[in-house]
């Protein structure tokens, strides 16, 4: 999948780019960060896990890139196997997305050779709802299925609210919420998404009450 993509969307052509590690400086220049006013409790139900809504009283805010510096990821993994792509609107960089890949040691892998991780994706502040991130995430599931992958995996948290609707809207069900994740931040949930490719498993989807 190397070379230029080009995915019409609503209101422009993205152009969709596979680049080497060396671009990752100019990857993370497109900030990942989010605010949102409401968070999402998750229930357990017997038919599965479900989502609920509720209003925040202060809009809780984040920069993953804080949290974790993107520039460590090639030294700290084996990114041999994996790829990022770059989106472009008329030359001007407004998103991308990384996706990991036959990596042993990356435990969300757990040591297959048939799933990917959509392991980072973000979209500049200008180019939000302009179908940017589904161009973006289209582009990785293509890749995977490529790779023979049978299921793509996301991990995202309780809190990012604009992310897990968008993981919904792309065919992904909510398989896993890990309330002890992130020691480090007690006030979030882990929540792992999957979108396999074949239709062997049945899994539940998500619910917004």
């Amino acid at each position: 999948m190397r070379g230029v993509m080009r995915i019409a969307t609503a209101d422009a052509v993205i152009e969709i780019r596979e680049e080497p590690w060396s671009e990752l400086r100019w990857y993370i220049a497109v900030p990942s960060v989010f605010e949102s006013p409401t968070i999402l409790d998750v229930l357990e139900r017997e038919e599965g896990l479900a989502l609920q809504e509720r209003q925040l009283d202060q809009p809780y805010r984040k920069n993953y890139d804080a949290v974790e510096d993107p520039m460590e990821w090639p030294a700290r993994f084996d990114v041999s196997s994996w790829a990022m792509f770059a989106a472009f609107d008329s030359g001007e960089r407004i998103g991308g997305a990384v996706v990991a890949f036959d990596s042993p040691g990356v435990e969300i892998l757990e040591g297959r050779s048939d799933l990917s991780v959509l392991w980072d994706i973000r979209v500049s502040g200008g180019a939000h709802r302009r179908g940017v991130g589904s161009a973006l995430f289209h582009v990785v599931e293509s890749w995977a299925v490529a790779k023979h992958c049978r299921e793509l995996k996301v991990e995202t948290q309780n809190t990012n609210v604009a992310a897990c609707r968008f993981y919904e809207r792309q065919g992904c069900h909510l398989t896993q919420a890990n309330r002890s994740a992130y020691p480090h931040l007690p006030n979030e949930i882990q929540l792992i998404w999957s979108k396999p490719f074949t239709h062997n498993k049945r899994m539940q989807r998500a619910r917004y009450g």
